[in-house]
C-alpha cells in the first residue's frame, strides 16, 4: 500500500523514524514535512494513516472510493486536494484517466493515487533534485504535482490535434470520408474529448482559490501564500488547455455536421442517379409493353422495317434524355 515514505528537512530527504506517529513529531520537530506515497489503499490499510494524521474521515472516504471529480476543500488540520492526469494511449488513440488525491497539513503530505496515469514518482524525483524548491514544504509538492498533471494536459491535447487533423482529412477527401467506420470514429473521438474534459474543467476553480485571483483571492490554509504566483502559472497553462479542449469540440462537431451534410448530398446524387436511369430504362419497357399487347389492328405492325423503326426510336429517345440528364449533372 505505502509505495515511498520519506522525511524532508531543508529540502533534502533524511532518515528517520520507521512509525508514521514518531515520524510526524520527528518533522515537526526539526522544521521538515512527511511524504506518504500510496496506490488504491483498501480501507483496513488506510486506517493507520488516518488516525497518525487525523485526516478527515469524508476526504479519507473520497480517497479510499475515488471515481471524483477535481476539487479542493478545506477541513479544520488539512487540505484535500483531488486531481485526475490524463494518459494518451498512442495505440488506441484514446485517452484514460487516474485519480491523485493529496492530504495536506502543517507537516506531513499524504498523496493517494488511483490508475496508471500519475506522475508521482517523477514529481517525487525531480523535487529530490531541486532542494531549493522542496525546501518550501508540503506546498512545493501541491505545486509539484498539479504543474506536472497540467503540464501533462497540453501534451495529450496536441495528440488530440493531430488525430482530430487525421479525422478532418478523412471527412474532406475527395471520396468524402465515405467509409461507414468515419462516423463511428468522429463520435467515439467527441467522447475522448468529453473525458478529457471532465478533467480539466472543474480544476479550474480549485487552481483559482490556490493562486488567490478574482474571486477567490483569499488565503488557502496550509499553502505558503508566497506560492501564489507558481499556482498562478499552473492556472495560466490549465487556461490554454481548456481553451484547447473547447476548440476540438467546436471542431469536432463541426466536422461530424460537415460529414453529414456531404452523407447526405451523396444520397441525393445517387437517388438522382437512380431516377434518372429508372427514366431511361421506363422508355424501352413502355414500348415493348404495347407492342407486346397481341391486337391484330396496330400501326406499322405488316411493316418490314417496322421492328427496326421501332429499336431506333426507342435508341433515339435513349440519347435525348442520357444527353438531358448529362447536362443537368443526374448523370
Amino acid at each position: 500500500m505505502i509505495v515511498d515514505c520519506g522525511i524532508y528537512r531543508d529540502g533534502h530527504r533524511t532518515d528517520g523514524p520507521e512509525d508514521l506517529s514518531d515520524a510526524l513529531d520527528a518533522a515537526r520537530a526539526s522544521g521538515g514535512f512527511v511524504w506518504i506515497g500510496l496506490h488504491e489503499p483498501r480501507e483496513k490499510e488506510f486506517d493507520l494513516v488516518t488516525r497518525e494524521f487525523g485526516l478527515h474521515p469524508l476526504a479519507v472516504e473520497d480517497a479510499l472510493k475515488a471515481h471524483q471529480r477535481p476539487k479542493l476543500e478545506v477541513y479544520d488540520d488539512s487540505l484535500f486536494v483531488v486531481l485526475k492526469p490524463v494518459r494518451y494511449e498512442p495505440e488506441s488513440d484514446s485517452v484514460s484517466t487516474g485519480e491523485v488525491m493529496l492530504f495536506l497539513g502543517d507537516a506531513f503530505v499524504v498523496t493517494v493515487r488511483h490508475g496508471v496515469g500519475s506522475p508521482l514518482k517523477a514529481v517525487r524525483e525531480r523535487l529530490e533534485h531541486e532542494p531549493q524548491l522542496l525546501g518550501k514544504g508540503p506546498t512545493a509538492v501541491l505545486y509539484a504535482v498539479a504543474d506536472a498533471v497540467v503540464d501533462h494536459y497540453l501534451e495529450v491535447a496536441t495528440e488530440l490535434g493531430t488525430d482530430l487533423e487525421e479525422l478532418e482529412a478523412e471527412v474532406f477527401s475527395p471520396d468524402g470520408g465515405g467509409s461507414r467506420n468515419t462516423a463511428s470514429r468522429i463520435y467515439t473521438f467527441k467522447r475522448q474529448v468529453l473525458e478529457f474534459r471532465r478533467a480539466t474543467g472543474p480544476l479550474a476553480v480549485p487552481l483559482t482559490r490556490l493562486a488567490g485571483v478574482g474571486a477567490f483571492g483569499g488565503t488557502v490554509p496550509f499553502v505558503n501564500d508566497r506560492a501564489r504566483p507558481f499556482f498562478r502559472d499552473v492556472n495560466d497553462h490549465l487556461a490554454r488547455v481548456n481553451e484547447s479542449v473547447e476548440g476540438l469540440d467546436r471542431l469536432v462537431s463541426d466536422v461530424l455536421s460537415a460529414h453529414l451534410a456531404q452523407m447526405s448530398v451523396r444520397q441525393n446524387d445517387d437517388m438522382r442517379k437512380i431516377s434518372a436511369w429508372a427514366a431511361m430504362a421506363a422508355i424501352p419497357t413502355m414500348i415493348a409493353g404495347i407492342y407486346g399487347m397481341n391486337f391484330d389492328h396496330m400501326p406499322e405492325l405488316h411493316w418490314v422495317w417496322s421492328y427496326p423503326a421501332v429499336i431506333a426510336l426507342m435508341a433515339v429517345l435513349e440519347v435525348l434524355l442520357y444527353r438531358t440528364f448529362k447536362r443537368r449533372g443526374w448523370l
